[in-house]
Order: C-alpha cells, then sequence, then structure tokens
C-alpha cells in the first residue's frame, strides 16, 4: 500500500522518467514482508541501460529493475535506502 505522495509529485516523476532522467520519488508504504519499513524509494529511468548503470554504482543489479511498461524503476528500502539517498545528496526524501 502506497500512501504520502501527491498527484503532481507522481506526475513529476513520471515526467522525468519519460525523459530519461534518472527520478526519485519516495512514499510512505507497508508490507509485511519487510517489518520495520516504512517507506520505499522508486527510482526510475525510462532508458533501461541509463539506470542500470545507476544501479551499479550502488552494487544493485539489473534483474532487480522493476521493468513496468513506461516506468522501469528500482525499489530501495531500509538501510540500503537511507544508504544510497544520503550519497545521492537527497535528505529531504530521508523520513
Amino acid at each position: 500500500m502506497a500512501f504520502g505522495i501527491n498527484r503532481q509529485e507522481l506526475q513529476d516523476w513520471k515526467r522525468k522518467i519519460s525523459a530519461g532522467e534518472i527520478a526519485f520519488i519516495t512514499h510512505y508504504w507497508l508490507d509485511e514482508r519487510f517489518p520495520g519499513c516504512n517507506t520505499v524509494t522508486k527510482v526510475g529511468c525510462s532508458n533501461i541501460e541509463k539506470l542500470a548503470e545507476w544501479g551499479a554504482k550502488y552494487d544493485l543489479k539489473s534483474e532487480w529493475i522493476h521493468n513496468r511498461k513506461d516506468y522501469p524503476h528500482f525499489d530501495l528500502i531500509g538501510s540500503r535506502q537511507v544508504e544510497i539517498l544520503k550519497t545521492e545528496g537527497l535528505f529531504e526524501h530521508i523520513w
């Protein structure tokens, strides 16, 4: 279940992905498979090669890309999420 983002934030994320940019969006998220994790950051880009290269910097495997039709993305959760967001300077995404 996702919550905590508004329509404009989601549209901006989708627009950036469609333009071939690496785009980040973080939202509240609950999944019983990941106890203690209450947010997820989705890092997307329509250029799969570019997204895979970005992920390789953080030892994210290309097979972990959720290859959604228009919005392929990695899901970042837990301590790895926080570590990557700090490295990217995206402190506003850390809740």
